[in-house]
């Protein structure tokens, strides 16, 4: 029997384990998982409700880390997981994604001699500013295991000189959370909490520190959003360190007053699921949903200058506009004046990339 410890840190992480842990838990003479919650991200409000939205168990071992900067929150990771590695003795450490927590309990295991699994490796932005990218790449080259989305990740791992038996093309295993909770989310009552029933809307996420820690580039942004909220409603769940960081910019007045945009607090998998899986635009920073939004043939603006899922891009729905208003009151009026959903069928997004990593642990 395999003791797997699966490492979530942040709420991207938690759509990702999810459906591996359940794929473990099925096959329990062969599997032992553990769940380590390291606590990078910790309000209860948001980590609470996806942990039951996505049915993980409740963690057996939560490190409580909490926020600080990116050298401090990586050496607190690795300074709380070592105990944990060391106890257990794990046959592998599962991370997956891109942030601190991935990378920190990456190079714990490295140091112990432990092996280590990486769940959606080889995905680049070439944008080394990205914190991310700098947890990417280095992952990528300590893990044993590669676990990649699309054969752009294979081909990545191939240019940095990842030797092929490191690299298993498995597919997307958020599309896995996605297809599964896709009925449960149809009966949220969202949408008409909000009075969105029935009616045409935009969805809008925003929380990359390039986006809403510069007051110059906010307000650009919010200059295409009153543009197109003159169009349609643009529904925006905020991010509580977006939030904080509007009031301090003093734009709180601005995005408030700015005309169809409703801000509302953060939901759970299974209501924000509700809510943008019926939208007709939606326009974020985030890297998940560029490929949510794919396989469900929604238009996707991505307010970045890169993305780490360029397949999203050549097969998908996903348009990079930057932060250029013109651009994006463009693209946005264009998607909009399209009236049919277009689906995308990529390989291996399928549901079944769960099955394919457990299979090849």
């Amino acid at each position: 029997m395999l003791k797997i410890i699966n490492v979530v840190g942040a709420r991207p992480n938690f759509m990702k384990v999810a459906p591996i842990v359940e794929a473990m838990t099925r096959r329990e003479r062969e599997f032992s998982p553990l769940v380590v919650h390291t606590g990078q991200h910790y309000d209860a409000t948001m980590s609470d409700a996806f942990f039951h939205d996505l049915e993980l168990p409740q963690p057996d071992v939560y490190l409580g880390v909490g926020s600080a900067s990116h050298a401090a929150q990586t050496a607190a990771v690795m300074a709380s997981f070592e105990p944990v590695v060391v106890r257990e003795k794990p046959d592998w450490v599962l991370v997956v994604g891109d942030v601190n927590s991935t990378l920190a309990c990456a190079l714990v295991c490295a140091k112990l001699g432990v092996k280590v699994a990486h769940v959606e490796a080889g995905l680049r932005s070439r944008d080394r500013a990205m914190p991310e990218e700098i947890n990417r790449v280095l992952t990528d080259q300590i893990a044993d295991l590669l676990f990649t989305p699309s054969e752009d990740a294979d081909q990545n791992l191939a240019n940095e000189g990842i030797p092929s038996e490191r690299i298993r093309f498995v597919g997307n295993v958020m599309i896995d959370s996605l297809l599964k909770y896709l009925p449960l989310a149809d009966k949220s009552t969202t949408k008409e909490d909000l009075g969105l029933r029935g009616k045409d809307y935009a969805v809008l996420t925003l929380h990359r520190p390039a986006n809403v820690d510069d007051r110059q580039t906010l307000t650009r942004i919010l200059e295409a959003l009153e543009e197109i909220g003159r169009r349609i409603s643009i529904v925006f769940p905020v991010h509580p360190r977006t939030l904080k960081m509007i009031a301090e910019l003093g734009l709180r007045d601005r995005i408030t007053n700015t005309p169809g945009l409703r801000l509302i607090d953060p939901l759970g998998y299974l209501d924000f699921l509700s809510l943008y899986s019926s939208a007709r635009l939606v326009l974020t920073d985030s890297g998940g949903i560029q490929e949510e939004t794919t396989v469900l043939g929604i238009p996707c603006l991505t307010l970045r200058e890169n993305t780490e899922r360029p397949i999203t891009v050549s097969m998908g729905t996903n348009q990079i506009v930057g932060r250029d208003p013109e651009k994006i009151i463009a693209a946005a009026l264009t998607a909009l004046s399209e009236t049919s959903k277009k689906p995308v069928s990529i390989p291996l997004w399928d549901g079944h990339t769960a099955e394919r990593i457990v299979d090849a642990l």
